[in-house]
């Protein structure tokens, strides 16, 4: 590659990860732990396929300086006269309610991609004539452009991971005017990109609120046991505003414990505290300590739980103990009402049913799921891996791509790190190797390390088949040397050959590493009966998960498993009548909430599971 050609990919990586959160502020961390005042509620919609509310029409972008235009949407501007044109409005518009995503709210919205506006109106006063005011989005998708009062906060591109601007200076008491026009088209150069098995849901999917916080607040922080050790909390403290030399106190007290500690010229502070005992976060046990961080006038408090993970060998270690994680995949959807899951009741509906699975572990696929669902997982001990949107086949030469990836995934470590239930970043899923491929992954799994080496790294790879043996499967993939456990996904019974296909196979993975299988299943019409040879009963996927536990329990290095899927979840892939019907139904739970006959089988498998590894202990 030649000079001009590395300059050129430099300047993309740069523009694009600079592009992605263009004016957007750091990340406030625990903003539902903060002085908020939520704008949850109906907001009034324009649909715009033409993008006409952002471009005139040569497709220029309205410039507010040079041409603001009639038919800019973001100036949510009023008709003065009877002579004024104005080709929209947003006060006779109809409304989606905040947070959710749009196709299931409107019918005329189901399988629309594209952009839509959103306005809401709002009053606000502040405490203080000296406080600061943040708007926090917690999701859009895909692409969120945000406006307050005519005047653009700026722009995010990540359909789940959160965002905030300083709005402070734009704030009025009376008569704000919040736009957002959010977008969320596919494209081939996105994460995740075109080809996806999930719906595109568009719209503000999670929490808006307003954050009022002090002229200096507490913007950061982070806590965790120190890797390699047993009872040294470590961390650091950030601070946004006055930067010169603040002292800072980090208390635990049911630990009887704190310390105090200087900012340096950033505003920021590193601390150690070392308790003489620590009550271990576990599944069984999901203890969470209060911590509170305080500076000058200005004090946050969070419940944070403690505990170590890592592999030895082929064994995975959560707090030194063998652990076997019985786990379940996890889209981020209400089943009953066919929509994105983005409430309080929805992440405890989700974690319910995983519980009574026996599950101890959930895998969020395909994407970051909302701080919620994580805060409750810490809640219940339910252990968490958590994946970026890397899906399939994406540009992997493409540094903007890349440069979308890691943003996504610093966000959701940036919001996650003081999680115990996390355990796990993947970087990605099923992509097929390629040396570029491997390349982009391995860039990811360092960047992650680099933001937390406390946590493992794994992604949901792909097998492959011996031509000589017809029963032989083989994980043999580059990205494994650089990951703590090998996952990988597999679908014998059902992409491959018939169920009883499960009793013949047998597996050459040559990695000294924990093996854990990310994906297997088959689909069922949750009612639909008939024998274990007939495609879509539960008796068939029944009897696929019968024989395909007995064949993963042969592998030597088995310590996990996370079936796909909990519930059947809405696809625009899945188009058969009568059976599909836009749903995949690869579910233990159909989409009416009720258990199939899978469930009992792998409820039952996750129960020995449990007794084998306590008596282990």
């Amino acid at each position: 590659m030649n000079k001009s050609k590395i300059f050129l990919s430099l300047f993309l990586f740069f523009f694009v990860a600079f592009s992605a959160r263009s004016g957007n502020e750091n990340l406030i961390q625990n903003p539902s732990g903060r002085n908020i005042t939520t704008l949850n509620g109906k907001w009034n919609y324009i649909i715009d396929p033409y993008e006409t509310g952002y471009y005139d029409y040569r497709y220029k972008p309205y410039d507010e300086s040079t041409n603001p235009g009639n038919g800019a949407f973001y100036l949510d501007k009023k008709q003065k006269n009877k002579s004024d044109l104005i080709e929209y409005s947003f006060d006779k518009s109809p409304t989606l309610w905040v947070p959710g995503d749009w196709n299931s709210q409107d019918e005329k919205l189901l399988y629309y991609e594209g952009t839509i506006w959103y306005r809401r109106l709002f009053d606000y006063a502040k405490k203080s004539t000296d406080h600061r005011i943040f708007i926090h989005f917690g999701a859009a998708n895909y692409e969120s452009d945000v406006y307050l009062n005519g005047k653009k906060l700026g722009k995010h591109i990540g359909g789940f991971t959160p965002f905030n601007y300083e709005i402070t200076t734009l704030l009025k008491e009376e008569g704000n005017s919040l736009v957002v026009k959010v977008d969320n088209k596919r494209k081939p150069e996105a994460v995740p990109t075109l080809n996806t098995d999930w719906w595109n849901y568009g719209g503000i999917t999670r929490d808006v609120s307003l954050v009022e916080v002090s002229k200096t607040f507490i913007q950061d922080y982070l806590m965790q046991v120190k890797k390699g050790s047993e009872n040294l909390i470590t961390g650091y403290v950030q601070l946004n505003g006055d930067l010169n030399q603040q002292t800072v106190k980090i208390t635990i007290p049911e630990l009887k414990v704190s310390t105090e500690v200087k900012t340096d010229s950033t505003g920021k502070a590193t601390f150690s505290i070392k308790p003489k005992r620590i009550e271990y976060w576990c599944p069984e046990n999901p203890k969470l300590y209060q911590v509170e961080i305080s500076c000058n006038d200005n004090t946050i408090s969070d419940k944070i739980g403690f505990r170590t993970i890592e592999t030895r060998g082929t064994d995975i270690l959560l707090n030194g103990k063998s652990v076997f994680l019985r786990g379940i995949c996890i889209h981020a959807e209400n089943a009953l009402r066919g929509g994105r899951a983005y409430s309080a009741e929805d992440a405890q509906m989700l974690l319910n049913s995983a519980k009574e699975l026996n599950c101890n572990y959930v895998r969020l696929a395909h994407y970051p799921h909302m701080e919620k669902m994580i805060r409750l997982a810490d809640e219940m001990g339910i252990l968490v891996w958590e994946e970026d949107p890397v899906y399939w086949t994406i540009q992997w030469e493409n540094p903007a791509t890349l440069a979308n990836a890691m943003q996504q995934l610093s966000d959701v470590i940036s919001r996650d790190k003081n999680r115990a239930s996390v355990i796990i970043w993947s970087m990605a899923n099923e992509t097929p190797v390629s040396e570029a491929r491997t390349e982009f992954l391995k860039k990811l799994a360092a960047h992650a390390r680099s933001l937390d080496n406390t946590r493992l790294i794994s992604a949901a790879l792909e097998t492959h088949s011996n031509p000589a043996d017809p029963n032989e499967r083989i994980v043999q993939d580059p990205f494994a040397d650089y990951v703590d456990i090998v996952n990988f996904n597999q679908y014998i019974g059902w992409y491959d050959g018939l169920p009883e296909k499960c009793d013949q196979i047998h597996w050459t993975i040559k990695y000294n590493k924990p093996v854990m299988i990310s994906e297997f299943g088959g689909d069922a019409l949750q009612g639909m009966h008939g024998d274990a040879l007939t495609r879509w009963t539960e008796e068939y996927q029944e009897d696929l998960y019968v024989r395909t536990l007995k064949m993963l329990s042969k592998i030597p290095q088995f310590r996990g498993v996370s079936p796909w899927i909990l519930y059947d979840f809405r696809s625009p892939r899945r188009v058969l009548p009568n059976i599909q019907d836009g749903w995949n139904r690869k579910g233990v739970i159909g989409q009416n909430g009720t258990k199939k006959k899978a469930f009992f089988v792998l409820k039952n498998f996750y129960k020995d599971m449990e007794i084998k590894y306590q008596k282990q202990r």
